[in-house]
């Protein structure tokens, strides 16, 4: 038996001291058996968890996947096995950290290549496309941006939007009727659209024009501000995350659209984890309130859609605020 394979079937029954005499004789730990599945899934989808940390340990990767995208974290997870599911998320997140495999190199929605400013998009009743048939957004988020600005307007006074799209979420804000409603939008189509909706003549909202890296300096200081940018990608987020503690007064909320890694669960809980953590290193506790999206995502939502960017039952929604505050 070639050692791929015995690694395989040592993984699967939980044989720690085959697996680790293996692993010090060479065995291959990235290895793929014919049902397309890696010693260390094997580990996971049956709960061995000390065989898990040993393929961990001698580099087995935490995030191969299956043919039909399936995570060893989401072995784990499907199959209630907490212990071998703690072990998987604390080293991708410590993984994440230091590298940043998944998150950094996936945008929330799409995958977005070249610069979507320049490119032309289409409008439709239910979506926003690009021009490679990618969704920029799309009706059946609206449920999602009414709970987000929920959150952001909870605490009223003035209210900042990062990204404009279908207007979904800004509609939902100026139901709360802010004091004040900011809205920034970088693309020249979708700002000429606002315009022509009368959103520019609205006495409470002041419309910015530009990148938001390009616009930060004129900001104020806000009691609510949410964050939806399309053809970024999570570092332009960390980087707005940075300029928090000046933007979102004491006791503000602050929210994000949370859909990075949206068509795996595992890879999504990572993710979670990772930005609440980078938050609060910056001083803001994160809620995440599960909102389930099932319902909303019948197969007909993605007709003309070139990728599903949001493939999960359940949205966690992202409430943040000051930890001062928020004890």
């Amino acid at each position: 038996m070639a050692d791929g394979e015995a690694l395989c079937e040592a993984a699967r029954n939980g044989e720690i001291s085959s697996i680790k005499s293996l692993i010090d004789s060479g065995g291959d730990v990235t290895y793929f058996d014919k049902d397309g599945l890696t010693p260390l899934m094997h580990a996971a989808k049956h709960g061995h968890a000390e065989v898990v940390k040993a393929l961990l340990d001698a580099s087995a990767p935490w995030n191969a996947l299956t043919p039909s995208n399936v995570s060893a974290g989401d072995f784990a997870m499907d199959a209630g096995h907490q212990e071998a599911f703690d072990v998987l998320l604390n080293t991708a997140i410590q993984a994440e950290l230091i590298l940043g495999t998944i998150a950094r190199k996936d945008n929330a929605k799409g995958n977005s290549d070249g610069n979507y400013l320049d490119d032309r998009v289409t409008f439709s009743e239910d979506k926003i496309m690009d021009s490679d048939s990618k969704a920029i957004m799309m009706a059946w988020e609206k449920p999602l941006m009414e709970a987000h600005a929920k959150a952001v307007c909870s605490n009223g006074g003035h209210i900042l939007n990062i990204g404009f799209g279908m207007g979904l979420v800004d509609t939902a804000i100026q139901q709360y009727s802010p004091l004040s409603h900011t809205i920034i939008e970088a693309h020249p189509e979708v700002y000429d659209r606002m315009m022509r909706a009368g959103w520019g003549e609205k006495e409470n909202v002041k419309i910015i024009f530009g990148r938001w890296q390009d616009v930060i300096s004129k900001l104020e200081t806000y009691d609510g501000i949410f964050f939806d940018t399309y053809g970024e990608y999570y570092e332009d987020m960390r980087e707005f995350h940075q300029h928090l503690p000046r933007l979102l007064k004491p006791g503000g909320i602050y929210s994000f659209f949370n859909g990075l890694c949206g068509g795996n669960p595992f890879f999504h809980i990572v993710y979670c984890q990772l930005v609440s953590l980078e938050l609060e290193s910056l001083g803001y506790s994160t809620q995440l309130i599960p909102l389930p999206v099932k319902d909303c995502l019948g197969e007909s939502v993605w007709e003309g859609v070139k990728q599903k960017y949001w493939q999960l039952d359940t949205y966690y929604l992202p409430v943040c605020q000051s930890m001062s505050e928020s004890e």
